[in-house]
């Protein structure tokens, strides 16, 4: 619209910025929003998508200060965006505010809208007003922040996945490297999950899964990250603690929480977990080892009877080496004496309990309890 010539009209300066009848009709059916304004930055016309946006009729909003009409601030803070009117009268042609601008329609709803502005001049160069055209883009907005979560949240638990924990524990290291603070890394896999889900039904584990999610939230900070790496495995980022004790304890009253039964289709499952911690700087400063590290603790309490946690010790490193040498060796522990039907852990269908499991010892400071009732 720029170069656009304007049409006198003798009603007041604001009614001087109004579009020619040809004109106003092709602004009126376009699907943008449009509003005019005088030299003076007063409204001058509007068409019919801005008077839906705006919550102004051309009526009620012609001579009337822009900002009155089209109030625009940034998400950040609730100042105001800066003028668009000012920005195109200044000379700054199809200028563009950042992104993050909220129109406030007159009722107070709010919409995220993307805008241009350019000035309107006469023949001889002279500008007599503003053009802005805007859009609504909250559905746009949403739909990629949608997507955007779900590239980095797990789908069934809505955790953080492994690209978004490998982030934060990025982060996280290097503040701490910068700081000169400690952390750890817990990382966590269920005791035998697999019987429960296989005799149970998908359907069921998935939702004993969330149930599991639900409750490592509710142990942790709001600082701290719960990941979900996949099938029953989660990892746990404690980035700021003050001694390794912490992480124990942590770990300890992760254990309690996930021994309670979990209510699912009108049964009451039972599931423990065995953990393994490897903190930082003790244990290193880089991610991925911290990681393997802790996946080797947990490795060791697996052997030790599960349901516990072990911190990584040089032992650790030395068994898990003798492990990895092992042509043949399963990845998680094996189940012990389970009994056993075609080749699967029998289970409690009442209870998720595997058969030859009840009653066996919490060996993680929590002694005289038990791991299934």
């Amino acid at each position: 619209m720029h170069g656009h010539r304007l049409k006198a009209h003798p009603l007041g300066p604001a009614q001087e910025a109004l579009p020619a009848p040809c004109a106003a009709d092709v602004l009126n059916a376009v699907r943008d929003a449009v509003l005019c304004t005088d030299v003076s930055g007063l409204v001058a016309y509007l068409n019919p998508v801005a008077e839906a946006l705006t919550g102004w009729t051309t009526r009620e909003a012609v001579g009337r200060p822009l900002a009155e009409v089209l109030r625009i601030v940034r998400e950040a803070a609730p100042e105001r965006a800066a003028d668009p009117e000012a920005r195109a009268v200044t000379g700054n042609d199809s200028a563009r505010p950042s992104a993050d601008c909220i129109l406030v329609r007159r009722d107070g709803a709010e919409h995220f809208i993307e805008d241009s502005v350019a000035s309107i001049r006469d023949p001889e160069g002279q500008v007599t007003g503003t053009v802005i055209v805007f859009r609504d883009v909250s559905r746009a907005r949403d739909e990629a922040a949608r997507v955007a979560h779900h590239a980095r949240h797990d789908p069934l638990t809505d955790l953080p996945n492994r690209l978004l924990f490998a982030d934060r524990i990025t982060s996280a290291i290097a503040l701490a490297r910068r700081h000169g603070r400690r952390g750890a890394v817990l990382f966590l896999d269920l005791d035998h999950f697999k019987p429960i889900n296989d005799s149970l039904g998908h359907c069921i584990g998935d939702r004993l899964l969330q149930s599991i999610a639900r409750r490592l939230l509710g142990c942790v900070r709001d600082s701290d990250t719960v990941s979900r790496r996949g099938g029953d495995e989660f990892v746990v980022l404690l980035p700021e603690i003050e001694h390794a004790g912490e992480a124990g304890f942590s770990a300890r009253r992760i254990l309690h929480a996930l021994s309670a039964p979990h209510c699912i289709a009108g049964r009451k499952l039972r599931v423990t977990a065995s953990i393994g911690i490897s903190l930082y700087p003790d244990r290193g400063w880089d991610a991925e080892t911290l990681i393997a590290r802790a996946d080797a603790a947990m490795y060791r309490a697996k052997e030790r009877g599960r349901n516990r946690y072990e911190v990584f010790t040089d032992e650790t490193s030395v068994r898990a080496a003798g492990r990895s040498d092992s042509a043949d060796g399963p990845r998680r522990a094996p189940d012990g004496d389970l009994h056993r039907r075609n080749g699967r852990p029998e289970v409690d269908r009442a209870t998720a309990v595997p058969a030859g499991e009840a009653g066996y010892a919490v060996a993680t400071g929590m002694q005289g309890t038990t791991a299934w009732s």
